[in-house]
């Protein structure tokens, strides 16, 4: 069975949906710990250190493989976490409306065997987001609902947030938290 290293509603939300049998563990690596100037490297790591962590935590044999992930939204080259407060989320919009962003999500997949761990397996899948060019009254709107305030670059996909987002270039799912292609060709499923 797979075991996820993340706290992420919508990672768990994609494998449901896509009929992948997991369980959840909570890796508790500290992400403020981890850093790099590139983000493409960055998310690497992240999603290696959670799946690292949580497979020292294993204490079953019945977990096949660890995935961790992490994401990053790029927006003129400036990393986007999730907006500390209402006013930064709303400062951020009037920025990237009418203009592209990228999501950058690190998967990192350890194959385990009887409780050894396997070769690792880690990439970056990057989807490029074309936003709405939404009217400030828009925006306001959407920022009072809470919603930018939980995800990386002030946005979900999956939730309100899709709305503003005109078009991807690149993998759908990724932009939610994993990119089911990758894992399905890792997981050979």
């Amino acid at each position: 069975m797979l075991l996820l290293a993340s706290a992420s509603p919508a990672r768990r939300r994609l494998l449901q949906q896509a009929a992948i049998p997991h369980r959840v563990q909570v890796s508790g690596v500290d992400e403020d710990a981890i850093r790099h100037s590139d983000p493409l490297e960055l998310v690497r790591r992240l999603a290696q250190a959670k799946a690292k962590a949580v497979f020292e935590q294993l204490d079953d044999d019945e977990t096949s493989s660890v995935l961790g992930c992490d994401s990053l939204f790029v927006f003129a080259g400036e990393v986007f976490g999730k907006p500390a407060d209402p006013a930064q989320a709303v400062d951020r919009w009037r920025r990237m409306r009418g203009l592209w962003g990228e999501l950058h999500t690190g998967h990192c997949l350890l194959p385990v065997n009887g409780m050894a761990p396997q070769q690792l397996r880690i990439a970056c899948v990057t989807t490029r987001v074309l936003f709405a060019d939404v009217s400030d009254q828009e925006i306001e709107a959407y920022v009072s609902s809470g919603e930018p305030l939980r995800c990386a670059g002030g946005f979900a996909l999956e939730g309100f947030g899709g709305s503003f987002v005109e078009r991807l270039d690149g993998c759908y799912s990724n932009v939610i938290g994993l990119s089911l292609p990758l894992l399905r060709r890792w997981l050979a499923l």
